[in-house]
């Protein structure tokens, strides 16, 4: 098996149907494949509907929502494929980023994971690939202070704005939205820390990786188009107690830097 592609599924029904007919649609080039959707109890028909209308997908019903982490290492150990696909539900495939992405990783076998370009709806690129938190990033990202001198200059080198996007690169770490990983490099580093629930997740299985010595990389002759929400990013700082999504987002965040406190 070449690919196995794991597709999170909670109660996003619509996007991942569109998701899968992107799929449907791909040009996979004789590549074997199996598409993986894991469900988190979304309780919205979201089920039903992919076994109704998808047959041929691998259809894992989680009987609780177990975030974006555990969710796709379900799928892992479910898996096959040499290769395994981070997707989430709100991207949509290029038909040939599967053929690129494959090639690029059986002509590079130190690279442990990559990332294509991603684009916005409307055709403008997306931040994609970024460099390491500093330790007060998440507040100037979210705050007041990221418009002082400091703030900006900090988070002008996170966002890597000096980097031009349309060339390939070695880099911290990918956005988790999609991520081709080796499986070999997988079973070396593991999967998801299951202890983010929701956010970081991505940045800490790149770190890991990193420490194993397996390269990160950004492929941009690849593309998809992502329909990136950042519903965190949202909320002002002053209603962070109101936003269930700004608390997981910092909540995340605190157990990153406990984690990697000694870097």
């Amino acid at each position: 098996m070449d690919l196995s592609i794991i597709i999170v599924n909670y109660r996003s029904k619509a996007f991942t149907l569109n998701c899968l007919k992107s799929l449907a649609e791909a040009d996979w080039n004789g590549l074997d494949k199996e598409i993986i959707v894991v469900d988190n109890n979304s309780e919205d028909n979201s089920a039903e509907i992919i076994r109704w209308q998808f047959p041929e997908i691998k259809l894992i019903e989680s009987p609780i929502n177990l975030g974006m982490g555990a969710g796709n290492n379900l799928g892992f150990k479910n898996s096959s494929g040499r290769y395994l696909v981070v997707m989430n539900p709100d991207t949509i495939a290029f038909k040939d980023v599967f053929q690129k992405l494959v090639v690029f990783m059986d002509e590079n076998p130190r690279v442990g994971i990559v990332g294509p370009k991603q684009y916005n709806p409307d055709h403008s690129v997306q931040d994609s690939c970024y460099r390491w938190h500093g330790p007060l990033t998440p507040l100037y990202r979210r705050t007041g202070l990221g418009k002082t001198g400091f703030g900006q200059k900090d988070v002008s080198r996170f966002m890597m704005t000096d980097f031009n996007k349309n060339e390939p690169l070695d880099v911290d770490w990918l956005l988790g939205s999609f991520l081709m990983i080796r499986r070999e490099a997988l079973e070396e580093v593991g999967g998801f820390d299951e202890r983010f629930f929701l956010y970081f997740e991505d940045t800490d299985i790149c770190r890991r990786f990193h420490a194993k010595g397996w390269r990160v990389v950004y492929y941009p002759e690849a593309e998809i188009i992502h329909n990136h929400n950042r519903a965190s990013a949202k909320t002002k700082w002053y209603r962070f107690f109101n936003s269930k999504s700004a608390r997981m987002h910092i909540i995340s965040w605190l157990k990153y830097i406990f984690k990697w406190r000694h870097l």
